[in-house]
């Protein structure tokens, strides 16, 4: 499971909370989507966008005084199909080969970066994710420039 998002505080009296995505899917929080808590799985009735987020109310929190309950609350969803995107998950474990076949280590952590997030290897090595050509069965092709490994 993805975290996908985060309670951050009740909004108003009839039971909507604001949510925080931390992903640019806004279909995770679409009438009818079930997401996965600490507490148990909660299911949107209704969302909408607010400010940087959603306000959204769950199924069976009507009262602020129940939403008050779900402040902080991490929300996590499946993985959502989707052939062009590369998943932090995914590439932790990784082997990073260099186009001409070079081995250059094992992708222990995925760090954000403003520029491009880096893959960070066993070795230490840091290799910005624009630099990846192709990555699939836990093999993860790169094109860097001379001198990166140095």
């Amino acid at each position: 499971m993805l975290e996908v998002g985060r309670v951050t505080r009740p909004h108003g009296i009839k039971g909507e909370v604001v949510v925080d995505l931390v992903t640019d899917r806004a279909e995770r929080v679409e009438p009818g989507t079930v997401l996965d808590t600490d507490r148990g799985p909660l299911t949107v009735v209704t969302s909408r966008p607010f400010k940087d987020g959603y306000l959204v109310r769950f199924e069976g929190y009507v009262t602020r005084n129940e939403t008050e309950t779900l402040r902080g609350l991490v929300l996590r969803a499946e993985a959502l199909p989707d052939g062009d995107e590369l998943w932090v998950h995914e590439l932790i474990g990784s082997r990073v080969v260099e186009v001409d076949g070079t081995e250059r280590g094992t992708v222990t952590a995925v760090e954000a970066n403003p520029a491009s997030d880096l893959l960070v290897l066993e070795s230490g090595a840091l290799v910005p994710l624009t630099f990846v050509v192709e990555a699939d069965g836990g093999r993860i092709v790169v094109e860097v420039p001379a001198g990166l490994f140095d």
